[in-house]
C-alpha cells in the first residue's frame, strides 16, 4: 500500500491523496437506505484528464478497483468504494469550461453541481434542464446515472442532453466522443453507451452539454382526483393537448400530506376535497410570455373539468414554488420518518393504475407500507417502503418490481441499479442481455477494475 500511495502522490501531489483516518466519513457512503458505508484504501484528488488517466493506469496495473465519486447524492450505492480499492474525487475538477453562447452548450468538468451550473446559464437566460431534485448533485454523477428528474416529461433526461464526453476507460487510455453538434452517424455512439453505465464502462472527466432558453413566465395548478383511474386517463390528455407541461407529476394523498407537512405549507384545499382525494396531479407550465402561460393554463383547466377533477387550483407563485421544492424533497421526507427502501420503477404511463394496484396487493401480502409518488408523464413511479424485517423486505420489493415488468417496465428510472438493485435486475432482466452488458464492460474495462460489483458480479 505505500508503494500505491508514494506512486499516486508522483501523480496529484501527496496533498490530494488520503488514507486512514484521514479519509472523510462522508466519503465512505451515498444516499442509499440499505447499502453499508465503506471505507476506500485511498482517496485520490485529481486536477485533470491526464492525471485521471494516469491514476487508472496505475490502478490497472496493480489490480486495484477504482470507483469515482462526485456529490455522493446517488440512491444506489453506486459511488461507495471498495475497502481494497481507490476512491477518485473530482471536488478539484469542478470547473466550467466554457458557456458557448453561439452553439448553445456548457462544457463542464464533473465536479461542477447543478447549482453551480444553473446559476451560470441563468446570467444568460439559459438553463440546462435535467433537475433531479438535489441542486448540490454533481454533473458527472447525473451522467453516470442517467438522471433524470420532474422536468423530464418536457426536456427529457440526461441521455437527451449530452452531446459528447471526454472519458477514461479502463485501462487509462482517453477517448472523446460526439462534439458540440446535435447528430451524427459516424459508428456506434459511444457518449450514449457511457452515459448510465454508472462508472464500470469509463470515467466521464468532461461533458459537453445542451442548454435551452429560460422560459420567464409559469404556473403551477393542482389537481386533485378520487380515483387513480382518472389521473391515469388524464396524463395522456394533458401530454396530448399541446400545452407542452414542464412538469407532471402524480401524488398520493399519504405523500401529500407527508411533504405538505414537512414543508409548513398550507395550499388552500378545502379539508372536504383533501377527505375525497385519492391522488394528485401537479402541472408547472412554463413559456416565453404570461399571456401565453394563462392560456394554457384555462385550456388544462377547461380539459381537466372534462376528466373528472374534483377541482383545479392555480397556486400563487411563492406556493407553488414551495410544493415543487417539497415534491424533489420527498426523498428527505421518507428517509426522516423511517422509510427502509426506495424504489423507481419506470412502467408505460397508461399502466401506472394497474401497476399501482400490484403495489398495494404486494404490500398488503407482505403486511408492508408503501407509499408514493412520481413523474406520471413518463411513466416513473417512486415508492418509499416501510417494511423493517430484510427479508420481508426483500420479498416485497421484488414482488413491486417484477408487478412493473410484467407490465413492460424497468427495474430503475433513473437512481440507477448501483450495488443495491443488482440482484433484483439479475433475477428479473434477461439473461442474454445481461450478458451482453459483461462483453461490452470487459472492452471498455478489460481488467474490470471500474466500479466492480456495480450493475452486475
Amino acid at each position: 500500500m505505500a508503494d500505491l500511495v508514494s506512486a499516486l502522490a508522483d501523480i496529484v501531489g501527496a496533498a490530494n491523496v488520503a488514507t486512514g483516518d484521514a479519509i472523510s466519513d462522508d466519503l465512505t457512503h451515498d444516499e442509499a437506505l440499505t447499502a453499508e458505508a465503506r471505507a476506500p484504501l485511498a482517496v485520490v484528488r485529481p486536477a485533470s484528464t491526464d492525471e485521471v488517466a494516469a491514476i487508472v493506469s496505475l490502478a490497472a496495473a496493480q489490480g486495484v478497483p477504482v470507483t469515482a465519486r462526485g456529490s455522493g447524492t446517488g440512491l444506489s450505492g453506486a459511488c461507495i468504494p471498495q475497502t481494497d480499492g481507490l476512491l477518485i474525487s473530482f471536488d478539484r475538477m469542478a470547473e466550467i469550461v466554457e458557456i458557448d453562447l453561439e452553439n448553445h452548450v456548457a462544457v463542464v468538468q464533473p465536479g461542477v453541481t447543478l447549482a453551480q451550473l444553473d446559476e451560470a446559464t441563468a446570467a444568460h437566460g439559459l438553463i440546462y434542464p435535467v433537475q433531479p431534485g438535489e441542486n448540490s448533485a454533481s454533473l458527472g454523477g447525473n451522467v453516470a446515472t442517467n438522471a433524470g428528474g420532474m422536468r423530464a416529461v418536457r426536456y427529457g433526461v440526461t441521455r437527451n442532453q449530452v452531446l459528447g464526453l471526454t472519458a477514461v476507460l479502463g485501462t487509462g487510455e482517453v477517448i472523446r466522443t460526439g462534439g458540440k453538434y446535435v447528430k451524427a452517424t459516424s459508428g456506434y455512439d459511444l457518449t450514449q453507451l457511457i452515459i448510465g453505465s454508472e462508472g464500470t464502462l469509463a470515467v466521464a472527466t468532461e461533458a459537453i452539454l445542451r442548454l435551452h432558453p429560460r422560459l420567464a413566465h409559469g404556473a403551477t395548478v393542482l389537481i386533485p382526483f378520487t380515483t387513480l383511474d382518472e389521473v391515469a386517463a388524464a396524463i395522456p390528455r394533458i401530454v396530448g393537448s399541446g400545452v407542452n407541461p414542464t412538469i407532471l407529476e402524480y401524488i398520493d394523498f399519504l405523500t401529500m400530506g407527508a411533504i405538505t407537512a414537512s414543508a409548513g405549507l398550507d395550499l388552500g384545499v378545502p379539508q372536504d376535497v383533501k377527505d375525497a382525494a385519492l391522488a394528485y396531479l401537479v402541472v408547472v407550465l412554463e413559456n416565453r410570455t404570461a399571456d401565453r402561460v394563462e392560456e394554457d393554463v384555462v385550456e388544462l383547466a377547461e380539459l381537466l373539468t372534462e376528466l373528472g377533477a374534483l377541482d383545479v387550483y392555480v397556486l400563487p407563485p411563492g406556493a407553488g414554488a414551495s410544493l415543487i421544492d417539497a415534491r424533489e424533497k420527498a426523498f428527505w421526507t421518507a428517509k426522516a420518518v423511517g422509510a427502509d427502501d426506495i424504489i423507481d420503477m419506470v412502467v408505460p404511463r397508461a399502466s401506472i393504475p394497474e401497476y399501482l394496484a400490484a403495489v398495494q396487493e404486494a404490500a398488503q401480502a407482505t403486511g408492508s407500507l408503501v407509499v408514493g409518488c412520481g413523474h406520471a408523464g413518463d411513466g416513473n413511479v417512486h415508492l418509499s417502503v416501510f417494511q423493517s424485517d430484510p427479508a420481508i423486505r426483500t420479498d416485497v420489493v421484488s414482488r413491486i418490481l417484477r408487478g412493473g415488468a410484467a407490465l413492460g417496465g424497468a427495474v430503475s428510472g433513473e437512481h440507477g441499479i448501483g450495488t443495491e438493485k443488482k440482484a433484483y435486475l439479475a433475477a428479473i432482466e434477461d439473461p442474454t442481455k445481461i450478458d451482453l452488458m459483461r462483453r461490452i464492460k470487459s472492452a471498455f474495462d478489460p481488467s474490470g477494475i471500474l466500479n466492480p460489483g456495480v450493475i452486475f458480479d
